[in-house]
C-alpha cells in the first residue's frame, strides 16, 4: 500500500501536469509561437497565484502531506524533519498547528530563494537561444519541456541529498562551505566567463556522439523518421531541450543546497522548487528584456549565497541563541530588495561618445 507521503506526491505532480499542459496549449490546436507579453503576464500571475495559495494549502492543511493523523505520527515527522519546533504536551490539535504554521514558512522562504537564485537563469537561457540561433517561436515549447525533464533530474537530486543528510549530518556543513565558495565566486564572476560555444558544450557532443541528430529543424517535432530507410533521428530543437534541462541541473547545485538550508523536509524542497522554476519559466519572456536593468542582483545573488551558507555552518549557534526561521525570510527579502533598489536608484553610467555603459 502506498504511503500517504507518496499519494500526495503523486496527486500534486498530476496538478503541476495539468497545469503544464493547459499552458502548452495540450487541449487546443495552439502551435508554437511567439509569447506575448500580455500571455507571459498573466500565466506569471497563476503561477505566482499558485505558489502563494500553495503556501495557505500547507498552512491549513499541511498535515495531509506526511499524513499525520495523531500525536505520535506527529512526533515522528517533526522528529525526522523539523526538530526545532516545539509542540504542546497532550495538545495535538494546538501542536499541528505549530507544525504547519512552520511548514508553511519553510516552503515560501525556500521558494523565494528558489525564486531569485533561479534568476540567474534568465540570463543563461537567452544566452543558449542566442548561441544556439532558436527562433522565438519555439520558447515556449523548448523552456516547457526543458524544464519538465530538470523537475524530474531535481527531484532525484532533491531526495537522494535529504536520505544522504538524514544519514550524515555534517553533510550541511560541506553544502554550507560550498554555498559560502560559490556565493564568493559569483561576486567575482565577469561576463566573459558566461560564453557558450554550442560546438562545445558537453550536451551537443554527448548527443553527436550517441545519438542520430537530423541537420535542421522540421517544424517544431523533436523527432523525425527519415522517409528513406526509417531510421528515426532527434532535431536540434530536442537537442536544446537536453541543453535547458542539463544548464537547470547545473543551478540546482547551488539552490537546492540552500533550501536545505532551511527545511530539512524534502517534500517542501521539491514543491518549493517546482513552484519557482515553473513560474520563472513564465516570466523568462517578459523579464528577459529588462533583467539588464537589475545590474545589482547579482550581487545580490552572491550576497544571499553566501548568508545561507555561512547560515548552514552555524547552524547549532544559531539555534543556540533563538534564531527563528521567520529571520531568515526577512533577511532574504531585505538582500533582494536592496539588490532591486540599488539597481533601480544607480543605473548604469554610460559614455557620452559611444552611448555603451561604462
Amino acid at each position: 500500500m502506498l504511503s500517504n507521503e507518496v499519494l500526495f506526491f503523486l496527486a500534486f505532480a498530476a496538478f503541476v501536469l495539468l497545469i503544464m499542459a493547459i499552458d502548452l496549449g495540450a487541449f487546443t490546436k495552439q502551435k508554437s509561437h511567439v509569447v506575448e507579453f500580455k500571455e507571459a503576464a498573466i500565466w506569471s500571475a497563476i503561477w505566482v497565484a499558485l505558489s502563494i495559495g500553495f503556501y495557505f494549502f500547507l498552512k491549513n492543511f499541511g498535515y495531509l502531506v506526511h499524513g499525520i493523523t495523531d500525536m505520535a505520527k506527529l512526533e515522528e515527522v517533526r522528529g525526522r524533519y523539523a526538530s526545532h519546533v516545539k509542540l504542546v504536551p497532550g495538545d495535538f490539535t494546538a501542536s499541528l498547528e505549530r507544525f504547519q504554521n512552520n511548514m508553511s514558512l519553510e516552503y515560501i522562504t525556500g521558494y523565494l530563494v528558489e525564486y531569485s537564485l533561479s534568476a540567474d537563469n534568465i540570463f543563461v537561457f537567452i544566452l543558449i537561444f542566442s548561441s544556439f540561433g532558436v527562433h522565438q517561436r519555439y520558447y515556449k515549447k523548448i523552456l516547457v519541456w526543458g524544464i519538465l525533464g530538470a523537475i524530474i533530474l531535481r527531484f532525484v537530486f532533491i531526495f537522494l541529498g535529504s536520505a544522504l543528510i538524514q544519514r550524515f549530518e555534517w553533510i550541511m556543513y560541506l553544502f554550507g562551505a560550498f554555498l559560502v565558495y560559490t556565493g564568493i565566486q559569483l561576486f567575482f564572476q565577469g561576463e566573459e566567463d558566461e560564453k557558450i560555444d554550442p560546438s562545445k558544450h558537453p550536451v551537443v557532443r554527448f548527443a553527436s556522439k550517441y545519438l542520430n541528430v537530423y541537420g535542421r529543424n522540421v517544424s517544431d517535432n523533436f523527432f523525425i523518421r527519415r522517409k528513406s530507410d526509417h531510421k528515426l533521428f532527434v532535431t536540434p530543437l530536442f537537442i536544446i531541450v537536453i541543453v535547458v534541462a542539463f544548464t537547470d541541473l547545473v543551478f540546482a547545485v547551488d539552490s537546492i543546497p540552500a533550501i536545505f538550508s532551511i527545511t530539512k523536509d524534502p517534500y517542501i524542497v521539491f514543491f518549493s522548487n517546482v513552484f519557482a522554476i515553473m513560474g520563472l519559466r513564465s516570466m523568462f519572456f517578459f523579464l528577459s528584456s529588462i533583467m539588464s536593468k537589475f545590474r545589482f542582483l547579482k550581487v545580490g545573488l552572491a550576497v544571499l549565497l553566501t548568508f545561507i551558507g555561512a547560515k548552514m555552518l552555524a547552524e547549532h549557534w544559531l539555534a543556540g541563541i533563538g534564531f527563528q526561521p521567520v529571520y531568515s525570510l526577512y533577511i532574504i527579502v531585505g538582500i533582494l530588495g536592496v539588490s532591486i533598489l540599488a539597481s533601480l536608484l544607480i543605473p548604469e553610467k554610460k559614455s557620452e561618445s559611444t552611448g555603451d555603459p561604462v
